[in-house]
């Protein structure tokens, strides 16, 4: 029986390569692991995956009946559908400890860095498996796009070491270079459907209740989303109509290294209470905003009471 290696819904570069590179450990181990995702590929994703000469992985979306390791995220909400009716056997992840349980021990490996590429390449050092050039090629950019070129706060020095590592395997010897075409690929937005752009990285959470979603387009210049804000924002809407209290959108500058956050709730006192800044009108302009995971979704739990 197969063991699926599967990412978070809508996912993104670190999910999938994750996947990918961990069901290599897992087979080296002598499991028969098969590499994982729900939905389609960003632009930047597949850029990485065609760079490195990989296919997509097959796509699993329900659990039933499988067995099942989740790897850059540890939240039902992200996790395939009916995975009660599955068996997780592991969780390698650097995000919070979510709400998915086990009934019996796992193999469960977090840490506190900025990408489970990391953490990743620490557990095929410790196992003392070998990364092959290209394996080691993709985990470097889920690193770089995690950190954003080790712009964001959740960057460690472990990152930092771990990509000069894997670009030393992998034959990367201008890692700004490849960042950039990176960035290019992920700020990709022309024809593509408003509501395909809110959900290319996106997360819903559970706060005291309240689902609560959040969206990242991560972009080299505000000005290519100018044509699509009034359908991004209705998308938004849309979203939030469909049983959630809040959607945000993070609309990222990569290099002024903020974020212009769009807001769409029946409560804007959450954003000043959360972010220090007051909202007007659609959308507000949240200096250094860089993470989700570290500088969006903390302050909003804390105020929800999480």
């Amino acid at each position: 029986m197969p063991v699926y290696v599967v990412g978070h819904k809508n996912p993104d570069t670190d999910s999938v390569t994750s996947a990918i590179a961990y069901a290599h450990l897992k087979k080296a181990m002598g499991m028969d692991a098969v590499a994982a995702s729900q939905g389609d590929l960003n632009p930047e994703t597949k850029m990485v995956l065609d760079k490195f000469g990989f296919s997509a992985p097959a796509q699993l979306t329900d659990a039933t009946g499988k067995q099942v390791i989740l790897v850059d995220h540890g939240e039902l909400s992200q996790a395939p559908d009916n995975l009660n009716a599955g068996e997780v056997v592991e969780v390698v992840d650097h995000h919070k400890i979510g709400d998915v349980t086990t009934g019996s021990p796992i193999f469960f490996y977090v840490k506190p860095v900025g990408c489970t590429g990391t953490v990743l390449t620490e557990i095929y050092e410790t196992n003392k498996i070998e990364i092959p050039k290209n394996i080691a090629g993709i985990m470097l950019c889920a690193i770089i796009s995690d950190t954003v070129l080790f712009k964001s706060p959740t960057t460690t020095e472990e990152d930092k070491k771990a990509c000069e590592k894997l670009a030393k395997i992998a034959g990367v010897t201008d890692m700004d270079a490849l960042a950039m075409e990176m960035f290019k690929a992920k700020s990709a937005v022309a024809g593509v459907p408003a509501k395909d752009l809110l959900f290319r990285d996106y997360k819903d959470f559970d706060m005291a209740g309240n689902k609560i979603g959040v969206g990242q387009l991560e972009l080299v210049d505000l000005s290519l989303v100018d044509d699509v804000r009034d359908d991004l924002y209705k998308a938004a809407e849309q979203v939030k109509s469909e049983g959630r209290h809040t959607v945000f959108l993070m609309l990222t500058d990569i290099m002024k290294e903020g974020t212009d956050l769009m807001v769409v709730t029946d409560d804007p006192s959450i954003v000043e209470k959360a972010f220090g800044v007051k909202l007007e009108g659609k959308s507000v302009w949240v200096d250094g905003m860089m993470s989700r995971k570290k500088q969006a979704i903390p302050p909003l739990q804390k105020v929800f009471g999480v």
